[in-house]
């Protein structure tokens, strides 16, 4: 856009409308530009001001022009057909984006080179320090990850650093910018923050050294009350009602609400948080909390959900809150749950009760932590029979609110995965040995610092091993399904990358070897920057099922006891007799928790004012009849498109045998 000097006459226009100016001819105005439009302004230093001509309008039918009104501006450009009105204090050194909203604020300013919060060292886990992720935009989980995860590799940790601080440096700006189309109303503070297209800042009492990441297709709301100082907000992501952040991000899709507090916590896509408080956490993707008296701090978590009144400690009262754990991905904790850190809790496990002895439970996924007079009882596997776990990886896909456009983390939705079966597979392991240790007729077993008995180790062998066939014959059966014919010639994988061990960084699961390659890369500078190190994250991400089956392949030969080159198809139509018999068993538990929900004792509480049929009547009006409920509905459906698809591909094998 150009800009030209004002005339007399519309510097006269302007004196006339009660404006005034340190010096008139530091102002300059675009091409089409009226007078008319610009009211009670007092300007100073080098101000640019668009055309005015559209207007605005507002809830209730209020229509209000384009313009400027009442406020004082220093250093600002203003775009076309943006209003600014009612600025109590003064707008000082920003470029107001065309069509903005800028209206009843207090002060908006920037002083001095700032980089808008990149940058900032979020002390994430450890509250005393030792495991500082450096913020930016377009931070990812993955990357995060790495930088506070790996500090046993300095040289590796120095060069993620130096991504975050060569992307502030490019950041770094003495003057601020509020986007195309953003909205800022009845604000308070807002100092050295940048905010971006689309964005909506709506009743904020501060914002300080801060990046509202917004597109106009993905817009950022800030709420009314929120307080946030040293911070990143990502696009799609709402703070609202009150919350307060320091130094915190918030990856894309966020909603935090409802005064929820947090101090040094990176927050990454979909996490929802409400009422309750965050220090020093590290929530990965969908990690969700609700309850005002919760309290998460000095963990790592995703894929989580929060009771009321979950809680940890950091701290020992010995050395100050030195502590950390985890609850890896898919993890749930119930009501009053407690966990006195350092702890790792398995994927997808759930914790009940206080646990005060450090348990480490990440070879025995899919387990209930049970506490009993302080006693941590531990029962592995019985997850995968529960209908809520099922639920959950089948609401996370749908439940995602990014835009379909630029996501930044990759997520890998998948219940089954080398990274779970391979803990499964060692499960399987240590359950026996304890076994073998401790004898076949023990009534309890301990392991770790907890105790599982008889009966849950034998159960919990079962569970892994229906879950290890299950799994197995899914990665066969897609495999099958890329070929025709000779299929016995097309099981080999195409290489060996995926086999070893897996890990899990904070939504993408990958090889390990894959991911030390990435490491040694950044370490070698032949990634030199954060854009460089996510198109790998992202090549890693999208290869997943090819190296999965790498994976997959070597542990079906290893696990029915095959040899490469002697594989027949009747060992494959054996492979999927085991997957179709472990498929149905797993759907025939999951009906028989789902029928939980509807017993006798599940419809306390329905047909307050009558018994028998209008306790009934009333349970159905509102939860619906058992054999409806779309759960219920889908897991039917789903045994009889499994049993089909077993019967197909086991009478194809079978006629190849």
């Amino acid at each position: 856009m150009s800009f030209r000097k004002l005339t007399e006459s519309e510097i006269s226009a302007l004196k006339s409308n009660g404006c005034s100016a340190e010096d008139w001819a530091a102002v300059e105005v675009a091409e089409g530009f009226t007078a008319d439009r610009v009211r009670d302004v007092s300007f100073s230093g080098a101000c640019r001001l668009g055309r005015f001509a559209k207007n605005f309008s507002f809830p209730g039918g209020v229509k209000k022009p384009a313009g400027l009104y009442q406020a004082t501006l220093h250093n600002v450009t203003v775009g076309d057909d943006a209003r600014i009105a009612n600025v109590r204090s003064y707008l000082a050194n920003y470029d107001i984006g065309a069509g903005a909203l800028v209206m009843n604020v207090d002060k908006i300013y920037v002083d001095g080179p700032t980089a808008f919060g990149n940058g900032v060292e979020v002390s994430v886990l450890n509250e005393t320090g030792g495991r500082e992720v450096k913020i930016h935009e377009g931070l990812t989980a993955h990357e995060a990850y790495l930088e506070a995860i790996y500090r046993h590799r300095p040289a590796l940790v120095a060069k993620l650093k130096g991504f975050a601080d060569r992307f502030a440096a490019s950041a770094t700006s003495d003057r601020g910018t509020i986007g195309v189309g953003a909205q800022v109303m009845d604000a308070g503070l807002i100092h050295n923050v940048r905010i971006g297209d689309g964005a909506v800042v709506d009743g904020a009492a501060r914002l300080c050294n801060g990046t509202l990441v917004s597109r106009a297709d993905s817009p950022v709301v800030i709420g009314r009350g929120v307080i946030a100082d040293d911070f990143i907000v990502q696009d799609g992501s709402k703070v609202e009602d009150a919350t307060r952040l320091t130094r915190c991000f918030v990856g894309q899709a966020c909603e935090l609400g409802h005064g929820y507090s947090a101090s040094d916590s990176l927050f990454f896509c979909n996490c929802q948080e409400e009422n309750g408080e965050a220090c020093a956490l590290f929530a990965g993707p969908f990690t969700v909390t609700h309850h005002k008296s919760t309290l998460l701090i000095a963990g790592m978590f995703s894929f989580m959900n929060a009771g009321s009144g979950s809680n940890q400690s950091n701290h020992m009262y010995k050395l100050g809150p030195i502590h950390q754990g985890a609850l890896e991905r898919g993890s749930k904790t119930t009501s009053d749950s407690y966990i006195l850190w350092p702890a790792r809790i398995g994927a997808f496990s759930l914790v009940m009760g206080r646990h005060t002895t450090h348990p480490d439970t990440s070879s025995l996924p899919f387990s209930y932590l049970i506490e009993s007079k302080g006693v941590t009882y531990l029962v592995p596997g019985v997850n995968l029979r529960s209908v809520g776990t099922i639920r959950d990886v089948q609401k996370w896909p749908k439940r995602d609110r990014r835009a379909p456009e630029g996501r930044l983390d990759k997520v890998n939705f998948n219940l089954l995965s080398p990274y779970t079966i391979d803990k499964m597979v060692r499960g399987i392991g240590i359950l026996e040995s304890l076994r073998s240790l401790s004898g076949a007729t023990s009534d309890t077993y301990a392991y770790q610092s907890a105790r599982i008995t008889s009966s849950a180790l034998a159960k919990g062998i079962d569970f892994y091993r229906m879950a290890i066939d299950k799994f197995l014959g899914n990665s066969l059966i897609s495999r099958l399904e890329k070929f025709e014919g000779d299929y016995l010639n097309h099981l080999k994988p195409d290489g060996s990358v995926g086999l070893g061990d897996w890990v899990d960084l904070s939504g993408l699961i990958a090889p390990h070897t894959c991911v030390s390659a990435i490491l040694n890369d950044i370490e070698s500078g032949a990634i030199s920057s954060c854009a460089e190190l996510d198109a790998r994250f992202t090549a890693l991400h999208e290869s997943y099922y090819d190296y999965e089956w790498v994976w997959a392949y070597d542990l079906m030969l290893r696990y029915y006891n095959l040899t490469e080159g002697s594989v027949t198809y009747r060992d494959l139509v054996y492979i999927l007799r085991r997957w179709m018999d472990s498929v149905l068993r797993l759907d025939r538990m999951l009906y028989e928790d789902a029928k939980k929900e509807f017993s006798l004792s599940a419809k306390t509480g329905f047909g307050f004012d009558g018994l028998g049929a209008t306790t009934e009547a009333d349970f159905e009006g509102v939860r619906g009849a058992f054999e409806t409920n779309p759960f219920v509905a889908a897991t039917t459906e789903h045994m009889k498109r499994k049993h089909d698809l077993g019967t197909l591909w086991i009478d194809r094998l079978n006629r190849l045998a």
